[in-house]
């Protein structure tokens, strides 16, 4: 195998302008690079198909980042930008970052460096807007917004208009007494859906109580116990998602209260299991089909797009967790 200070000879620059060429970490003037390229072609410093992927600048790899794969709505979405992707004949190559921010960092440098198509990226942070513009790929956004908007697209979907419409049908089937298991504040997906919640409930002189939560069943188990002790008149649950509604429906079969006769539930993003328990979860659904594909069209078509924020519909699907007026007020 022949050396870096080989290429760098052939190519009249130095080992480290190959070295920036190879990690993308730093601008190099375009003549040079070309240099670099060719000579890393001429060498077979790497292998073949590294060597063609530096050239044509396309690894046909997109970078997934999300911050948990133990939520089923990034679960579901992780499936939509895979297929998405493998219809235009790239790979996804998934991150999963457990909520840790420098972790998160970390990732955005290492996909820049390595030369993937771009990356799809839902942050546990709003203030990793300098890592973005460090990247030398695309960067879409999706769920969640940033601070300064410095991503090359955002795709998300309206969760002020979400929370709304929890709100709006709790209190059109009766509720007095909502209590809003909402999601971290700092997330502006979580801060936008407790908003629309807390103004619907405020047009109707409705006072929402509050209990925050994580996106996660434990954190869902631990807010219901604690709502049971504070709010003990609650009849009504909005969810900051599926899987803390789903926990919350636990703790409440185990204390004997029965749902939606005594207090209804609804949750938000319609994943999977929703449909699946029994009874079946009240919602807000997201499209997560259609932000995941959005991602991908806009991470592959940057250079033709000139639209910054893609905001998708959310949509109200009524099962047993709420008292349905059309089938008498039954579940």
């Amino acid at each position: 195998m022949p050396s870096i200070k080989e290429v760098a000879a052939l190519a009249n620059v130095s080992p480290a302008t190959v070295s920036r060429v190879m990690n993308g970490t730093a601008k190099v003037d375009e003549e040079k690079r070309e240099r670099v390229l060719k000579a890393i072609q001429e060498t077979g410093f790497v292998p073949n198909e590294a060597a063609r992927t530096l050239f044509k600048r396309s690894a046909k790899i997109i970078g997934l980042v999300i911050p948990s794969i133990e939520n089923p709505f990034f679960t579901q979405f992780s499936g939509a930008v895979e297929r998405t992707a493998d219809a235009h004949g790239y790979k996804v190559v998934l991150f999963n970052t457990d909520g840790e921010i420098e972790k998160e960092k970390n990732i955005l440098q290492m996909l820049s460096a390595m030369n993937a198509d771009g990356i799809i990226l839902t942050t546990s942070s709003e203030g990793v807007d300098s890592d973005i513009q460090n990247c030398t790929i695309p960067v879409v956004v999706t769920d969640r917004l940033t601070k300064k908007n410095v991503a090359d697209a955002y795709v998300h979907c309206d969760h002020y208009r979400g929370g709304r419409l929890a709100a709006e049908h709790m209190i059109e089937n009766g509720c007095k007494h909502i209590v809003c298991l909402r999601g971290k504040q700092d997330i502006s997906s979580a801060r936008e859906r407790y908003l629309g919640c807390k103004d619907m409930c405020s047009e109707r002189d409705i006072k929402v109580q509050v209990i925050d939560c994580d996106y996660s069943f434990e954190a869902g188990l631990k807010a219901t116990e604690e709502m049971l002790k504070t709010y003990p008149d609650a009849d009504g649950i909005v969810a900051c998602n599926d899987i803390v509604a789903i926990s919350a429906y636990k703790v409440l079969h185990q204390n004997g209260i029965k749902v939606p006769e005594q207090i209804q539930l609804i949750g938000y993003d319609n994943i999977q299991l929703s449909e699946l328990m029994t009874p079946e979860l009240t919602t807000i659904a997201q499209p997560i089909e259609e932000i995941g594909r959005k991602a991908v069209e806009l991470v592959l078509q940057q250079k033709e797009n000139d639209e910054k924020e893609y905001i998708l519909e959310p949509k109200l699907i009524i099962r047993e967790t709420t008292k349905n007026k059309k089938n008498g007020g039954k579940g």
